[in-house]
């Protein structure tokens, strides 16, 4: 998997991360709340924004079991959900 350049990532995601940050364990509700509103409208959003979030759910804290939520696998199931609709009309980059 090829990285994402920080400056695709924008300041609105550093700015949900900020937010995030230390918060996972206490009270994943919340993270998972700041993420749905980073993505906004789930079809309209771009596809930049659904890969950036995919990316972090997918990473080793997440992957190992230390992060885990049911909002976590809602989350993940409803982007990759999304990306085979947008991959079987031939919009997903």
């Amino acid at each position: 998997m090829v990285s994402i350049p920080h400056d695709l990532k924008g300041k609105e995601w550093f700015d949900t991360v900020q937010a995030m940050r230390g918060n996972w364990k206490k009270n994943p509700a919340y993270c998972c709340a700041l993420l749905w509103k980073y993505l906004g409208d789930i079809k309209n959003v771009e596809n930049i924004k659904i890969k950036i979030v995919m990316r972090y759910l997918t990473s080793p804290g997440f992957r190992a079991g230390k992060i885990s939520h049911p909002c976590i696998i809602k989350i993940r199931s409803r982007l990759s959900a999304e990306i085979k609709i947008r991959k079987m009309k031939k919009v997903w980059d």
